[in-house]
């Protein structure tokens, strides 16, 4: 296998603007381990190695529990593990991610702007947008996950 191009070595602007739309989702009104769940969700589905591993590492280290990471690709199975709020995120992840099946539903959009207002749920779908690009460039240069030494769970 050869080594991919690295981005940020040669596209720094390009780089720059994905950066750039993550510090406006920074700056959002999204709850930030929810973010993260957007994150995880798409990263799945796009089989974005490199994303689902970091995306659940931060997870964890907001303060989740392994429990609950582990079971969002499971969402719909597991329903008194995640929130309405929540489910209705991983939802709305699924059907812009899988945009060209049916797109956002008329359904899941109005069911956002009752819950969530039209300001947040134009956060949430640009966050979505934004984890699906960064999956589509980690895919397409071949990011790894780093190997880690240490285990998510402690034996103890």
């Amino acid at each position: 296998m050869t080594k991919r191009i690295n981005f940020n070595d040669v596209q720094p602007s390009a780089y720059d603007a994905m950066d750039a739309l993550d510090k406006f989702l920074d700056d959002s009104t999204i709850d930030r381990l929810h973010r993260e769940f957007i994150k995880i969700r798409a990263s799945q589905i796009n089989g974005c190695a490199y994303c689902v591993d970091s995306h659940s590492h931060d997870a964890l280290r907001l303060g989740e529990s392994l429990q609950k990471v582990l079971l969002i690709s499971a969402w719909r199975e597991a329903k008194n593990v995640f929130s309405e709020e929540e489910r209705l995120l991983f939802r709305i992840t699924e059907e812009i991610t899988l945009i060209h099946q049916h797109g956002l539903s008329d359904e899941a959009y109005q069911q956002a702007i009752q819950v969530f207002g039209e300001e947040k749920t134009a956060q949430i779908i640009m966050a979505i947008v934004t984890i699906n690009a960064w999956n589509r460039i980690g895919v397409a240069t071949e990011l790894r996950p780093p190997h880690r030494k240490r285990n998510l769970v402690s034996t103890n």
